[in-house]
């Protein structure tokens, strides 16, 4: 029987390792146990998933991982909480013990050689400051990786599923969806997290797909999407100027691509913007 931890279980923790969360490492720790009980059973884990949990902390959600998957690869960066995982889930999971990994490094810089088997599902309460990059770090170094579900601040998770046409659709956006079909899986009150944030957060669910083309490097197509949306206001002919080597040349891109060179970033797909990097490598 693993025993999950409360709020007080949280802080002693934390004081006898002389542990202060901090905003420079995004530390907010669940001490809620139905919330990492939610989290476990909405992720949809089997004995055959090898999951990465990223910032597992002082393990309230690694506990709750570890009856319900293979193996859990907990990447930490702080070494404190590292190095004590190990002794919290020797504790309350005895049984689970062997399928605990701890990797004390930074996830933006993990690759899969680092893991002892591919990794087959993300699941983590993610720091906010740096969410959607170890999401997108992951699902590209990391091409086990077929499914996740992510605990961000609620605003992030919005962007991340966001469509074409809204105001919140933008890069995040994109990007996942390059790798991944999204949705909300639901909130996240801050009431369950010490210290209690200032934002809500809320869970994003991906399923890896097939990229829309496989015809063009995913890095010509970041680099226009890039382009379109760090002059959004801009219509994409001019938006996409300094990216294609002068005006005439971007809307000769985009006319070949099927795109109307009046139309701006926020409305296109991501296979939109495939068969524009598509069409800039043709006229290269």
């Amino acid at each position: 029987m693993v025993e999950l931890l409360g709020p007080a279980d949280v802080r002693r923790l934390a004081a006898g390792l002389g542990v202060t969360p901090t905003k420079t490492l995004g530390q907010n720790f669940v001490h809620d146990a139905n919330t990492v009980r939610r989290i476990a059973a909405a992720a949809e884990l089997s004995p055959e998933d090898a999951v990465v949990e990223v910032g597992p902390g002082l393990g309230s959600l690694t506990l709750a991982l570890l009856p319900v998957a293979g193996a859990v690869y907990a990447v930490e960066l702080d070494p404190k909480l590292a190095a004590a995982l190990p002794e919290t889930v020797a504790a309350r999971a005895p049984e689970c013990v062997a399928r605990l990994t701890v990797l004390a490094r930074d996830a933006l810089k993990v690759t899969a050689a680092d893991f002892p088997e591919p990794p087959t599902a993300l699941v983590a309460n993610l720091p906010y400051n740096v969410a959607v990059p170890v999401v997108l770090t992951l699902l590209a170094e990391l091409p086990s990786l077929a499914k996740g579900l992510v605990m961000v601040q609620a605003e992030v998770a919005d962007r991340m599923v966001a469509g074409p046409g809204s105001k919140i659709y933008g890069v995040p956006s994109l990007k996942l969806a390059w790798y991944a079909s999204s949705r909300r899986a639901g909130p996240v009150p801050r009431g369950v997290f010490w210290p209690v944030p200032n934002v809500d957060s809320g869970l994003v669910a991906f399923s890896r797909r097939q990229p829309p083309r496989t015809d063009v490097d995913r890095e010509a197509v970041f680099a226009a999407i890039d382009a379109a949306f760090g002059q959004r206001r801009k219509m994409l002919r001019s938006a996409l100027a300094g990216w294609a080597g002068g005006a005439d040349r971007a809307v000769a891109i985009l006319e070949t691509a099927g795109v109307d060179p009046a139309a701006r970033g926020e409305s296109l797909t991501i296979g939109d913007f495939a068969a524009i990097a598509a069409a800039g490598r043709e006229l290269s």
